[in-house]
């Protein structure tokens, strides 16, 4: 099963911007997520065509199963 750790941030522009971490580590905490998302704040790590991350919007892991039915 695939599992991606999704991070929401909102933008300069007031636009929510997603970053998607494939196969974060099983016991990952909300307090580890949250640390996280402030370092790529206060490090201004990424920037996206709304400017500057600012703000934490949300976090969640998103997961998909994929059933091959043939080859």
């Amino acid at each position: 099963m695939d599992k991606n750790l999704e991070l929401i941030f909102k933008n300069v522009a007031g636009k929510n911007a997603r970053l998607s971490i494939q196969n974060p580590k099983e016991d990952l905490t909300t307090q580890e997520v949250e640390a996280l998302m402030n370092d790529i704040i206060d490090k201004n790590v990424f920037e996206t065509s709304g400017g500057d991350l600012v703000e934490i919007v949300g976090a969640r892991i998103v997961q998909r199963e994929v059933i091959d039915l043939l080859g």
